[in-house]
């Protein structure tokens, strides 16, 4: 046998077992991250669903807000008019 064809099975030794599991080990460290964002970004796509479902009820404040205003108006009126009786 030759030396390159020693130089070439030391190569692939070496990038079998150094090289390789290196870069098994940066990449999970990138998708095990990448896999907790997906989580999140489920868990607020979910509850951010749920909230527009409690928002339906805000352009009734409007309506609400003119009927109290109404309302407080109407109560003027009828304390003066009770003083007046009394």
């Amino acid at each position: 046998m030759g030396v390159d064809v020693v130089l070439w099975w030391l190569g692939n030794a070496v990038l079998a077992f150094v090289v390789i599991p290196v870069v098994l080990l940066f990449a999970n460290r990138v998708l095990r991250p990448t896999m907790l964002i997906k989580e999140y970004a489920d868990d607020i796509l979910v509850h951010g669903v749920g909230l527009t479902g409690t928002l339906d009820a805000v352009p009734k404040l409007v309506t609400t807000k003119e009927l109290t205003g109404t309302a407080l108006g109407l109560v003027g009126r009828y304390g003066a008019a009770l003083k007046r009786l009394l």
